[in-house]
């Protein structure tokens, strides 16, 4: 069996025979092709996984120092304390072991700080040197 392709201007463009090709030679070429860039999709899903998770130690971050910051203002009585244990309160487990929280008067605002270092992959696993930092200040309740 043997195809041809013409066209309007040039006529006959290519003639070629069916049979010299076996059937199915190319077949599962795309499952090979996916198995071959398998490797490269979980890489960046990998990398767009830590991205989301750098975003999110940033919202942590500035979470925790404002509620530190508003808890520190409103306080009679020990507001470093209760700084402290406001900006720690809603942090999850991978991230309030290793963040600092640093708290204090200002100028008519009570600052407060927290740092909080960036996991890899899962939570809690080992984690990156990269400190991400959130600061806030309440105005001073007197």
């Amino acid at each position: 069996m043997t195809t041809t392709t013409r066209t309007a201007r040039t006529g006959i463009r290519g003639l070629r025979d069916l049979r010299e090709r076996p059937r199915g030679d190319d077949r599962g070429q795309t499952s090979v092709e996916f198995l071959g860039m398998t490797p490269f999709i979980i890489l960046i899903m990998l990398v767009l996984w830590e991205c989301a998770l750098i975003g999110y130690t940033f919202s942590l971050a500035g979470n925790a120092a404002d509620v530190g910051a508003r808890k520190g203002s409103g306080a009679e009585y020990g507001a470093d304390a209760a700084c402290e244990a406001g900006a720690r309160k809603d942090l999850p487990d991978a991230w309030s072991g290793a963040a600092r929280v640093e708290c204090g008067r200002g100028s008519g605002l009570y600052e407060a700080t927290v740092t909080l270092k960036v996991p890899v992959l899962v939570p809690g696993l080992f984690d990156l040197d990269i400190d991400i930092d959130g600061e806030a200040g309440s105005a001073l309740e007197d």
